[in-house]
């Protein structure tokens, strides 16, 4: 049995993770600590102003229209969501829309957690949309505009109606930064810096329309509310969350990190200059898998396709025949081959997708590693192919 030789072109920087994401180009760890105030109240003046400053400037980098508001909250982007869920549903009718984990988990939560009465949640399978035009204009919406663990993302929000009347709650960790989000249409955007801009995890945010901050006011959520929930006191928005008085204690290394990441992102031309890195990193994924003939992307709709979480499975029809258990076997071991090699790290699908490949293109990476990788993935595949054969 022959077995292929290894490649010679090898990834400069091999972490292609799905979250937390590759650091940008020329990060260090002395530049974060040069950036940081550590040892120091997070509601002093310097600190406190670094907050509100990178709140500032990611509105900026965004477009996140004036009047909406920005700030920075606990527990990722899934706090954020959840933030928003258990201090704004009940109103009206809630209408969720699930096509990966995520949005099954915030569909979970509506439905057994919060026992909303008027609850639709309107399905797909991974790799697919729901019918987006059955959602109903007098409902709340909650939806990921970015399906981080099935490769899927909406197009564009024009399914979203301009006079409607419900609320819109998107989850857009995996879009922000990397694709272009109809702010016009979105009344409550939720994510976290550590995906495209490559910060580090703990921190989420949260970005309000004038209609979310009305609802705030006007609408007392018929349950108890944990601290770290609270958006109002006395029926009025707490203004100080979105002027760096974060509800808890933040972590101010992240912070900085987060700082250093949204100077690259000013200095390298902004929003417009992030998403083409995304769509470059994209465009040579997905030019190799269009010649590979033993994998695919998961998703076949090309213009529901994700530029960042970038989701494969093996159409080899060695490989597809056999069982699920046997496909994540496969599956795992090239991933722990190409570990073992130290040429990508972390590029397993998500444990409740369906077996495959899931390699991150946001803005961070380098379009030169992604072409390095297919290589490997190429001598990946054909090596636990021969594995197999010879076993």
């Amino acid at each position: 049995m022959t077995f292929p030789s290894t490649p010679e072109l090898r990834p400069r920087r091999p972490e292609f993770s799905s979250g937390p994401c590759a650091k940008r180009p020329g990060w260090s760890a002395e530049t974060v600590a040069a950036r940081a105030f550590l040892g120091r109240s997070h509601r002093a003046a310097a600190p406190k102003a670094q907050l509100k400053s990178v709140i500032d400037r990611t509105a900026r980098l965004l477009g996140v229209p004036a009047g909406y508001r920005v700030g920075i909250v606990p527990a990722s982007d899934t706090g954020a969501v959840e933030m928003a869920m258990w201090s704004m549903l009940g109103a009206r009718p809630v209408d969720i829309l699930v096509w990966e984990s995520f949005g099954a988990g915030w569909a979970t939560d509506a439905v057994k957690q919060l026992k909303l009465a008027d609850c639709r949640v309107i399905e797909a399978p991974y790799g697919a949309l729901p019918d987006l035009t059955t959602v109903r204009p007098e409902a709340d919406v909650v939806f990921t505009w970015n399906g981080t663990t099935s490769g899927a993302r909406v197009p564009d929000a024009g399914w979203i109606a301009a006079d409607r009347e419900g609320l819109t709650i998107c989850d857009a960790t995996s879009a922000a930064f990397a694709q272009p989000l109809d702010w016009g249409k979105l009344d409550v955007v939720t994510f976290s810096w550590q995906k495209v801009m490559g910060g580090e995890g703990a921190h989420g945010v949260l970005v309000l329309s004038p209609r979310a901050v009305e609802r705030l006011e006007s609408f007392v959520p018929p349950r108890p509310l944990p601290k770290i929930f609270r958006l109002t006191k006395g029926g009025k928005l707490i203004d100080g969350i979105f002027a760096g008085e974060t509800i808890n204690t933040p972590s101010m290394l992240a912070v900085a990190d987060y700082d250093d990441a949204l100077a690259w992102g000013e200095g390298i031309g902004g929003l417009p200059a992030l998403m083409a890195r995304a769509d470059a990193n994209f465009a040579a994924l997905q030019g190799w898998v269009d010649r590979a003939p033993w994998v695919e992307n998961l998703v076949a709709e090309a213009a529901h396709r994700s530029n960042t979480s970038v989701c494969l499975r093996l159409v080899d029809p060695a490989v597809a025949a056999l069982d699920d258990a046997g496909q994540r076997a496969f599956v795992k071991a090239m991933v722990s081959a190409l570990e073992r090699e130290g040429v990508a790290f972390d590029i397993g699908g998500y444990r409740d997708a369906p077996p495959g490949l899931r390699i991150w293109c946001g803005a961070t990476v380098d379009a030169a590693d992604i072409e390095a990788l297919t290589t490997w993935l190429d001598w990946a595949f054909e090596t636990v192919k021969a594995q197999r054969a010879a076993a």
